[in-house]
């Protein structure tokens, strides 16, 4: 039709070549609800290609020493960040999260990743002791487990999938990806440096698609021996489900429902735009309207504001930062994750109560407590019943500690030495001399 804009297309990446696939799901431009990109609607047999050239890749990958597969992730960084403003430019678009955004926090860290990872593979050490009695050395060896199925969310896109290809590759796994439906052109973006960065052929394999027909074959497949999921807890049941018959190395990092808990002695200064910032940088109606059926108050946003947007953007997704108060701890909007810009307002009167209440709920996976009193900020910490606690700040990460939730957040931890003891097996050796 004349004047219909051109579709992007994506291609499955496999054996280090771009694939066409014989069906396409839409994907929209979340500012305007058009379709602006078509994603490979995958199954079984693309999953098939992928993991053989991962398999095949594995050895030569493998034997390579860490300071040469540290030099490969390395030049990925260099790479993509010489794109910075490219990939900030496609995220931004395909994500529904701000340009600035994009440009500071998701891209900066993609390239973080891979440079974090590329430096700490070369300095983790191993284990020995003696039995001189005996006449025997005892010491440890860790090896890559073998083909890495990665499953990364929609709402972080090119910096959770980076957060576990670094990691495996490091480890020197080779690794079939499956990056959201929703959010899939950074992904495919990043394939196109891989080659010129000197990765080989199949050892980075990312296969576009569903969850039912990608994921669940993905998972299923009885040659990939670990699988690292972030996602949503239904779906980490259904993976469970699935490896549980081989036996696979899971990590599961699941939905969270974090406390900010502001005590009266806080540094209001510092405390209330970090509170805005974490409260409102996730861009879900139905959760407001059913606050309102509960008795809950509206202060501001959906139902109070009017949205006002230019005429291209009336049919994108947009909401109103919404503030709700008078709302009961039994309520949807304060058990469950709302992935939109909404946040609930609740008083509380001691130490005791805020730390039982913030527990109640079935997520563990951070949590924020704002207060000058250092004892007090020690004590809470200590018992929240979060796998993350940060005090008088938010979103300061130290990458070599561990990440990861408590309780229906997850399962396993990430960073320096969690990600290296997931992607590899520890054997003990004992030599008698």
């Amino acid at each position: 039709m004349a004047g219909t804009k051109a579709l992007l297309m994506l291609e499955n990446f496999i054996d280090g070549k771009f694939l066409p696939c014989s069906s396409y799901i839409d994907s929209y431009d979340p500012s305007t609800g058009e379709v602006y990109c078509r994603v490979p609607n995958s199954g079984k047999d693309e999953i098939e290609a992928a993991v053989k050239a991962a398999r095949e890749a594995f050895p030569g990958w493998s034997s390579r020493s860490p300071q040469e597969r540290s030099r490969v992730l390395n030049q990925v960084a260099d790479l993509l960040e010489q794109s910075l403003e490219e990939f900030a430019q496609a995220e931004s678009k395909d994500q529904g999260k701000t340009l600035a955004l994009a440009r500071t926090m998701d891209i900066p860290r993609s390239v973080q990743n891979f440079r974090f990872f590329a430096s700490s593979i070369l300095h983790h050490t191993s284990e020995c002791t003696q039995m001189d009695h005996l006449g025997c050395m005892h010491y440890t060896v860790r090896t890559p487990v073998g083909v890495a199925g990665l499953i990364s969310p929609w709402n972080l896109p090119l910096y959770l999938l980076t957060w576990k290809i670094a990691p495996a590759m490091a480890a020197g796994n080779t690794v079939v990806a499956k990056p959201s439906e929703l959010t899939s052109v950074t992904a495919w973006m990043l394939c196109t440096l891989l080659g010129k960065a000197g990765v080989p052929p199949g050892v980075v394999n990312i296969v576009f698609g569903t969850g039912p027909r990608v994921g669940e074959a993905l998972v299923s497949h009885p040659e990939v021996p670990l699988i690292s999921f972030t996602g949503s807890q239904p779906t980490a049941e259904r993976i469970t489900q699935l490896s549980a018959p081989h036996c696979k190395k899971l990590s599961l990092e699941l939905g969270g429902k974090n406390p900010a808990i502001i005590f009266e002695d806080a540094n209001l200064d510092e405390c209330i735009p970090a509170t805005v910032r974490s409260s409102f940088a996730n861009q879900v109606r139905s959760y407001v309207k059913r606050a309102l059926a509960e008795g809950a108050q509206i202060w501001c946003g959906e139902g109070v504001d009017k949205l006002n947007l230019p005429a291209r953007n009336q049919a994108g997704y947009f909401m109103l930062p919404t503030v709700i108060t008078d709302i009961k701890d039994e309520s949807c909007c304060m058990t469950e994750e709302i992935f939109g810009p909404v946040t609930c307002v609740v008083p509380f009167d001691s130490e005791e109560e805020v730390i039982e209440r913030a527990n109640n709920v079935k997520y563990g996976l951070a949590a924020t407590v704002w207060s000058s009193n250092v004892g007090r900020v020690h004590r809470v910490a200590k018992k929240l019943q979060s796998g993350l606690v940060w005090t008088n700040c938010w979103l300061i990460r130290e990458l070599n500690l561990p990440f990861g939730g408590m309780k229906s957040s997850g399962i396993g931890r990430e960073g320096a030495k969690d990600s290296y003891d997931f992607f590899t097996e520890i054997k003990t050796i004992t030599v008698k001399h």
